[in-house]
Parts: structure tokens; sequence; C-alpha cells
């Protein structure tokens, strides 16, 4: 299912080119510079959106504009592994010059969370990931408590060498959590979900969905924003 998707999204064509306002740059802890695409204009939280494997910010184009409706102003970055999605390169990976691998993107997650705080004043921070990332930001809200204010993730799974990553750095979050997947995903996501000790939503949609945050996309994403949307109103205030 993961390889499906990095060859989709290579070849991803169209997209929203009004929904992001400004590219912004920031450096991780270990020294690469991260591409990044805010928007939106509000004053209060601020939504980082993380993409899934061989893809790009890109993967955002289409998304962030409802989000930025409701309220949230959003940070859709780059992540050193990737490639390009919806015609947008990956300007970090394209700086890297190699895949380096998922969990080296990790420094990644965590610069764009804190940028998203210190240079764009996000009173609250929530994060999306989506496929790869979406297993990213569950292992960095698992070990850095400061890391988010709310985690939502679309299609996790135990995608690195050590297979039981996730599911442990699941069972020490403390922010409320958002988990959801295809429907034909479920069984790898629920046993990351049950680790969850705080305020967790499993989602399982209907239909067939689809991996990753791109389900927002499909047939099935009114199913899919409404829980997403109930999920945002209880957890991270726009303000």
């Amino acid at each position: 299912m993961l390889q499906k998707f990095i060859l989709s999204a290579i070849f991803a064509t169209s997209f929203i080119g009004a929904a992001f306002a400004e590219t912004v740059t920031f450096k991780t802890k270990d020294g690469v510079l991260i591409t990044a695409d805010t928007g939106g204009s509000g004053v209060g939280s601020v939504i980082v959106l993380y993409h899934m494997a061989g893809a790009s910010r890109g993967e955002y184009r289409d998304i962030a504009p409802r989000l930025h409706k409701l309220g949230y102003r959003t940070l859709a970055v780059d992540q050193r592994s990737g490639r390009a999605f919806n015609g947008v390169r990956n300007e970090t990976a394209k700086r890297v010059g190699r895949n380096p691998g998922f969990q080296a993107a990790l420094p990644d997650i965590l610069a764009a969370a804190d940028y998203a705080r210190k240079n764009m004043k996000a009173k609250k921070v929530g994060v999306v990931g989506s496929s790869y990332s979406s297993s990213l930001v569950l292992v960095a809200a698992g070990q850095n408590k400061k890391f988010a204010d709310a985690v939502m993730s679309f299609s996790p799974g135990e995608y690195f060498s050590n297979k039981s990553l996730v599911r442990s750095s699941a069972a020490k979050i403390k922010a409320p959590v958002f988990i959801t997947a295809a429907r034909n995903e479920m069984g790898q996501i629920k046993p990351i979900a049950k680790v969850v000790k705080s305020d967790v939503t499993l989602f399982k949609p209907n239909g067939s969905g689809r991996h990753g945050a791109t389900a927002l996309l499909t047939k099935a994403g009114p199913e899919y924003w409404a829980a997403l949307e109930k999920f945002l109103a209880q957890h991270l205030p726009v303000r």
C-alpha cells in the first residue's frame, strides 16, 4: 500500500496554486534547510501538515484551503524523504540529494512544529501526518509532550526498522489523538490506537477510504472531514 502511493504522488499534476500565501525556510537541529508553505489568516492555532512517502508539501494544496476557512493557519512541509506531489517538487529532498529513509525525517517533523510556535506565534499547534509521517508525528508526540497540542494521524503503521517504535511512542502521548486510515488498513492502526492513553478518536470510514491524508479528497472525503472537524472543535481551538 505504501509503495503504491509513492508512485501516485509523483505523477499527480494539478493543484490550487492560491492555497498558500508564502514559502518559508528554516533549519533542523542537524542542519538541513527545510522548505514549507504557510497559509491562512487566523491569529491563533497553526496546523502543521506533513506529506506521505515520495511526496511534497503539494499534497496539501487542495486540503489546506478548507482548514483556512475553519480559521486555522497552516504550515505545509517538505520533509527530506520525498519527491513530488501535485506538480510541486520537494525542495528539501532536492537539497539533500538522496533519500535518507523515512525515520531520518524526524528532525524535520520537530523543526516544523517548533517553527510554528516560535515564528508563526501559534497559540496552539496541531499536526497532521500522512502515511510515514503519520507514524513520525506519533513518535514525536510520544517523545516530546511539548511537540503538539493535537495529533492527527492518517494511515500510521510500523514503517521503520524498529517494528514496535510507533506503538511504544504512542503509549506515551499526552495530547489528544485522531487516527484514521483506509478501511482495509484498520488492522494495522487499531493496535496503535489501542495503546494511546490520552483522549483518542479512532475513525473508520463507511466506504473503502484511501491511504493517507488524501482520503480527505476522495468520495469518502465528507465523512473523514466530519470526523476531523469534530475532533478539531473539541481539541484545537481556532483562537
